[in-house]
């Protein structure tokens, strides 16, 4: 087993036999001194932290073996002098078997730690259903930080007795904290979405969850915290979508621009025609956790939503992902380029790939993307 799942670079899988031709030739000029040891011995150490066990071996045995044909060839075999070397250079062998089967130990408990994350992540952000009557819907999540598998972003999308209702979320916050109020904001969805007609009234409900549950969660989320929202409604029969926003970046509608179309006017058009817009509230609301200001809720705002259009629900971790340069990336002028898209996982490949371009590295916050296309009644092909 390979003591962890990196898959270095090339140079780096050859760095430990470079050190090791680098050793042997340098005791082969100069055997006097042996100045060539200190590069075996790191030669060893290095394979057994970077390469396979089988790898790590032949690097220990390339080393031996070539100290004994130059112990041989200079004439210290047998004497105290090539016992010594000899010595030294087994136990450096030996060191970076050590090394490697250490490393291979901590990998393994690692792997088996990733497993009960990815379970646990499975649990409190499962994957949304592919199809939905004629909605298809696709979903990721990307964490900012590599080894972090689930943080304080959520998506969800429930069908329910008042239609196909959506729900994507931002905690203030991260860490497990911020994990245990996901799990708490979805559960409250999954149950009020079905006894709960309206969608402002769904809202109040996923609040009093929250506040029940307030007790539970750290100080600085109880006192400080709040999460931005938004809500998604796709009324039974109708080709429309209504939204509520709790203080949450708008949606974004992708579809054909045409001049009778529900993307006729503000949109960015690109490549045979389609057109990317953003759907801002006229009114966004407060977000979830600050009902106690005593400000109403605003009403929702329906919205054509015809078939072959994709409604696009993003967190911060898009809107606000930076280029060097510190201009924050936008959606509808990176995406409308990239399409006609085949469907609504497309959007999110071609998204994540761009937000990814555009950011030239690691990025500081955390990205979930939820993206719904409603499909023509007898028509499976190319949308959005």
């Amino acid at each position: 087993m390979a003591p962890r799942s990196v898959q270095w670079p090339p140079y780096v899988r050859v760095a430990p036999w470079l050190l090791t031709a680098g050793g042997l030739v340098w005791n082969a000029l100069d055997p006097a001194d042996y100045w060539g040891d200190p590069l075996l011995a790191a030669a060893a150490v290095l394979a057994g932290a970077l390469l396979v066990l089988r790898d790590t071996v032949a690097v220990g045995a390339a080393n031996v073996l070539g100290i004994l044909l130059l112990s041989t060839q200079d004439g210290s075999v047998g004497t105290r002098a090539g016992y010594l070397e000899l010595g030294n250079t087994v136990f450096a062998a030996l060191l970076g078997i050590g090394v490697n089967r250490v490393v291979a130990r901590h990998g393994r408990r690692l792997a088996r730690v990733r497993s009960v994350a990815e379970a646990a992540q499975r649990a409190v952000l499962p994957e949304p259903p592919a199809r939905v009557g004629r909605l298809s819907v696709a979903a990721c999540y990307r964490a900012a930080q590599d080894e972090a598998l689930i943080g304080g972003d959520a998506y969800a999308v429930q069908v329910t007795p008042y239609g196909v209702r959506g729900l994507i979320a931002d905690v203030r916050g991260k860490g497990l904290h911020a994990v245990g109020a996901v799990s708490v904001l979805l559960g409250a969805f999954r149950e009020a979405s079905h006894r709960v007609p309206e969608l402002v009234a769904l809202a109040d409900a996923l609040e009093d969850s929250l506040l029940r549950e307030s007790e539970r969660m750290s100080e600085e989320l109880r006192l400080e915290g709040f999460i931005t929202a938004l809500l998604v409604e796709f009324p039974p029969g109708e080709e429309s979508v209504r939204t509520l926003d709790c203080g949450h970046p708008g949606p974004y509608l992708l579809g054909p621009n045409t001049r009778d179309g529900a993307l006729r006017d503000g949109a960015v058009r690109g490549r045979a025609g389609l057109g990317v817009r953003r759907l801002d509230a006229a009114d966004p609301g407060l977000p979830l956790g600050m009902g106690g200001l005593g400000v109403g809720r605003p009403a929702p705002e329906s919205r054509p939503f015809p078939a072959g259009c994709t409604l696009l629900l993003v967190t911060d971790g898009v809107t606000e992902a930076r280029d060097a340069a510190g201009e924050f990336y936008d959606p509808v002028l990176g995406l409308a380029p990239l399409g006609p898209f085949g469907g609504p996982a497309e959007v999110l490949d071609a998204l994540v790939a761009d937000v990814e371009r555009w950011t030239g590295g690691p990025r500081d916050d955390d990205m979930a993307v939820l993206a719904i296309t409603r499909r023509a009644e007898r028509d499976d092909g190319p949308v959005g």
